[in-house]
């Protein structure tokens, strides 16, 4: 038997990144309408997890924990892995109005419907400013009215462009819908609030952030004075001279 050959640092993480980004479109593909909202490996020299994050996670586990194992075989079989060796497990997600992806599909599904698009971003921007959000972003291009394609931006909030708070604060998702009259895009960016828990929101506070501290109570030095003391009788002062 050939022994197995190492595999280097840069060629596991290209394979760990397209491993991720398949597995994430298969499970984007199988659980739309279950509201995911994103996947996360964490792998093991014995085994691999998988952590699908959904707002609904009863519908994902299937009666009796079904679906799940349908999702396991199909994940063992694209992806070639021995059986035993791959777990689905299903998260719930904390805040459903701060996940980008499930807004997203919410704002899809209720285009699909037939609802009119103002009406639908104004109601989905709602609700995720009502979750605490600092900024909320939608933009819908595609042919909204007419033949004539054009976007519609709406915006609430703050909304944070470039720089480093960008990647820890901002989160977006694209999908796209197929109308009778043509595609329609959708881009939704929402902007977390600071949470120093770290529950729903980054830990560490916007760099431009200014935080006044309650200054310290101011406790002034006792006045000097002097202590006058008991002369000695003059028995004791006098055996003292002698």
């Amino acid at each position: 038997m050939a022994a197995v050959q190492p595999i280097s640092k840069k060629k596991k993480a290209v394979a760990d990144g397209v491993f991720k980004a398949e597995l994430n479109k298969f499970l984007t593909k199988e659980l739309a309408e279950d509201g995911y909202s994103g996947v996360e490996v964490r792998k093991a020299p014995s085994r691999t997890e998988i952590i699908i994050m959904a707002t609904r996670t009863i519908n994902v586990l299937g009666e009796r924990g079904r679906r799940i194992r349908e999702l396991t075989s199909l994940v063992q079989k694209r992806f070639d892995i021995p059986k035993g060796q791959v777990e689905l497990y299903a998260e719930k997600v904390n805040k459903r109005g701060l996940c980008a992806v499930a807004q997203c599909e919410s704002l899809r599904y209720k285009l699909i419907g037939g609802l009119a698009v103002r009406r639908a971003c104004y109601g989905v921007m709602r609700f995720v400013m009502e979750s605490g959000a600092q900024g909320c972003e939608i933009i819908v291009s595609g042919k909204l009215r007419g033949q004539r394609a054009k976007a519609m931006k709406f915006s609430d909030g703050i909304m944070i462009h470039s720089g480093q708070p960008v990647r820890d604060y901002c989160v977006s998702a694209i999908r796209h819908v197929e109308m009778k009259q043509g595609v329609i895009g959708i881009k939704v960016k929402i902007m977390l609030p600071h949470d120093p828990e770290g529950k729903y929101g980054p830990k560490n506070p916007l760099p431009d952030q200014i935080r006044i501290v309650e200054p310290k109570e101011e406790f002034f030095p006792a006045q000097p004075y002097s202590e006058h003391r008991q002369e000695p009788p003059v028995a004791v002062y006098e055996k003292e001279q002698q």
